[in-house]
């Protein structure tokens, strides 16, 4: 899959492409990202991209004529005439674990990263194929939430993860927050204002394989509940939770 990405600071997405074990996708090209920077696309000495906006107000907007020349290029390249484009803004749809599976199965999309006090809205009318947001919050620009979404497709696609199934006990991947993990040594002791000793669960050493899946489903249901209720409610309706899960549920105390 190949992402175009247009921006005004490419520099931004550098370390993060070349680092950690989602760098394999980028350097195989499983997932094929292009940057380009709009400054490249402006028409004047000044290489400007914004304006103040109609109206009146703080900040500046977007300019649409550098990014439809961008835009232009961009498909040229692609040799698509109408790849999707992803617009983030706080305005779009929050990006969640469902969606991710679903773009990580496509062709991949044009990401536009707006900045300021976002972009002409008639570039976004003509253009936009779906808007994303991490969540109720402003960041500075769009160049983080492609970063984001880029990091969590390109764990999903074959031999990134040192294990293939890594990505199958994550957060949401069945729709409930994970369970906690552990590793060594098995009793941690010696800590700064700890008197105990801190153990590793007894379970997870006993060997039982059905004991220690069933107690880290019931980890993962628990810690939903507690922090995330609505993801219980939502596995509810699609039939995610089992009689087991039931029961283990109905033994727990009630949220506030």
């Amino acid at each position: 899959m190949r992402f175009d990405i247009i921006t005004l600071f490419p520099e931004l997405f550098d370390a993060p492409l070349r680092c950690g074990v989602t760098r394999r996708a980028f350097e195989s090209k499983q997932v094929d990202v292009r940057l380009w920077p709009l400054r490249d696309f402006a028409d004047d000495a000044y290489r400007r991209v914004d304006d103040r906006p109609y109206g009146g107000g703080p900040g500046m907007v977007m300019l649409v004529e550098p990014l439809e020349r961008a835009l232009a290029a961009v498909k040229a390249d692609r040799e698509e005439p109408r790849p999707a484009v992803i617009h983030f803004t706080p305005t779009g749809r929050r990006i969640d674990q469902s969606l991710i599976a679903e773009l990580a199965q496509g062709q991949g999309a044009v990401l536009l990263c707006g900045r300021y006090e976002g972009i002409d809205q008639r570039f976004l009318d003509r253009h936009v194929s779906l808007e994303l947001s991490l969540g109720d919050f402003v960041l500075s620009g769009g160049e983080l939430p492609a970063l984001a979404l880029l990091d969590a497709m390109a764990r999903l696609q074959p031999g990134v993860l040192n294990d293939a199934a890594s990505h199958e006990q994550d957060s949401f991947s069945d729709g409930l927050l994970d369970c906690p993990h552990y590793s060594r040594p098995e009793v941690l002791s010696g800590l700064p204002d700890q008197s105990e000793d801190l153990l590793v669960p007894p379970v997870l050493l006993s060997g039982h394989h059905a004991q220690i899946a069933r107690w880290r489903r019931e980890q993962s249901l628990a810690l939903t509940l507690r922090r995330r209720p609505d993801l219980i409610t939502a596995a509810r309706r699609a039939g995610r939770l089992s009689k087991a899960d039931e029961r283990f549920l109905e033994s727990l105390p009630k949220p506030d």
